[in-house]
């Protein structure tokens, strides 16, 4: 078995020797294999960034096998510059989420923890495959551990919020499914990404294609005006299932604009690339206005989230080097930052057992080392210098300037409002004196939080002050992809 397919399996495997084990009177012994699963599948992913080649923009550690031979259809996988720091933000947000829900979850450890781990490679699984075919299979099946995460282990309104969200997100995968087959009739046959980016094809078929992925991947981002389903899914699921729909899953429909949407119709993206701005810029104003009047603390962020996703989609389709690796830093960036910002929520709701922002207040008295990084996490979300917050949102602006000086003002605006209602949370929440015996009864974070929280301070901070690791490894690919779409009129 080569890099990829280790990254994909290992996570699986675990998980289902997880589900296997059985009953929770185990659940010790659960949660180190777990843990052990989470690692050693981080583990071998960091050979692929080790290994990685920054002067290329073609696909590597490649894997080719036929699968359904009848219908052409193989397992072929690789990654370029676009995928590689995706393979290893999953297996790292997964090492976290398994720490995250140690002694949260008291009933059925295993199949928490097994849900996780699959998900896990199946997530790897869709930004590795190189087959339409294989991509669908995985697309769809990373819809299934995390209903299960949602529906079992989710709050009062978990089966209305984990139907929610897989009729959304099912309604718009069957028309990229017949997009799909439309493609491999239109190939003579192949499901080969790279065959697909070559074909000829006439400005309607384009329009169309161009429509049917957009409904699946939009959907998924979310954009507005299909985000409605997310805070209603991030308000049930459990603190560890927010953080990888939030870190993860979320990146999964932006990825699909970048490895479909543009490279295959890209005199559609082009020409309704003013639509996918126009959207773009309502979530991240509208949205973040919308996120200001929230009392529901998951709900506040949730909603952030919609707004800094608007950011990756705007940064895509002003079709500038700078704007598509903003973008890409962007998405990377907010897998750390969306994950801190609900775990640090989890972090509070295991003690008070409430979402609601008027149940804090003066938690800095009681908490006072995890204010500090509460504070931290709010600041990274507000995109504060230093933080990875700021880089992806800083080239996106930058190049939203250089494309149109009033996008990229609107998008500026988007820095306000983030601070407003970050800072207004956090005040609320966290300064001023003690609001009540809840709050007064409150004990600092045990040793597991810190170590939680640390590993994605050191991400946040890291990626802040140096980013060029991850601007290196995707600036070849990127500049392809846009020659791609530039060159594409003279076919």
């Amino acid at each position: 078995m080569s890099l990829l397919s280790l990254a994909i399996w290992t996570p699986i495997l675990f998980g289902v020797v997880l589900l296997a084990l059985g009953r929770d009177e185990q659940a010790g012994a659960v949660r180190w294999l777990a843990l052990v699963g989470a690692i050693v599948s981080f583990l071998v992913t960091l050979p692929l960034y080790d290994g990685f080649k920054l002067d290329t923009a073609s696909m590597q550690f490649v894997e080719n096998i036929v699968w359904i031979e009848r219908f052409n259809v193989n397992y072929h996988l690789g990654v370029d510059g676009i995928s590689l720091w995706f393979v290893l933000l999953t297996a790292f947000i997964n090492v976290v989420v398994v720490i995250a829900g140690w002694e949260v979850i008291t009933r059925r450890v295993n199949q928490y923890m097994g849900a996780f781990l699959i998900l896990s490679g199946l997530m790897i699984g869709v930004f590795c495959a190189l087959d339409g075919m294989l991509f669908y299979v995985f697309f769809e099946a990373t819809l299934i551990p995390m209903y299960l995460i949602i529906g079992i282990w989710g709050g009062p309104n978990k089966i209305y919020a984990a139907f929610k969200f897989f009729l959304y997100t099912l309604l718009g995968s069957l028309l990229m499914l017949v997009a799909l087959i439309f493609l491999y009739t239109k190939s003579g046959g192949s499901f080969d990404l790279a065959t697909w980016h070559k074909l000829p094809l006439s400005g309607t078929a384009q329009t169309l294609l161009f429509f049917s992925f957009f409904a699946a991947f939009a959907v998924k981002v979310p954009m507005w005006p299909v985000h409605t389903w997310l805070p209603d899914v991030h308000v049930e699921a459990p603190t560890g299932g927010s953080a990888v729909l939030a870190a993860i899953m979320l990146k999964l429909g932006a990825y699909g604009f970048l490895r479909f949407s543009m490279p295959i119709a890209p005199d559609a993206s082009r020409e309704w690339a003013w639509l996918i701005i126009a959207l773009s810029l309502i979530a991240v104003i509208y949205v973040g206005l919308v996120a200001m009047v929230q009392r529901d603390m998951k709900k506040l962020v949730a909603y952030s989230s919609v707004a800094h996703m608007g950011f990756v989609t705007l940064g895509f389709f002003i079709f500038s080097d700078i704007g598509v690796s903003g973008g890409i830093v962007q998405m990377i960036a907010h897998g750390f930052v969306s994950a801190a910002m609900f775990l640090s929520i989890g972090v509070l709701y295991d003690r008070v057992h409430s979402r609601e922002i008027a149940s804090y207040g003066g938690v800095v008295n009681t908490m006072p080392k995890f204010t500090a990084f509460a504070l931290f996490f709010a600041m990274a979300n507000c995109g504060l210098p230093g933080t990875a917050g700021f880089v992806g949102e800083w080239m996106v602006i930058l190049g939203a300037v250089k494309f149109n000086f009033w996008i990229g003002f609107g998008a500026a605006t988007a820095l306000i409002f983030g601070a407003a209602y970050t800072l207004w949370m956090f005040k609320r929440v966290y300064l001023g004196p003690v609001a009540n015996d809840h709050v007064k009864a409150l004990k600092d974070i045990s040793a597991r939080e810190f170590l939680m929280l640390g590993l994605l301070a050191i991400a946040v901070l890291y990626m802040g002050i140096y980013p060029k690791p991850f601007t290196d490894v995707m600036n070849v690919s990127v500049a392809e992809l846009l020659r791609h779409v530039a060159l594409s009129k003279l076919h």
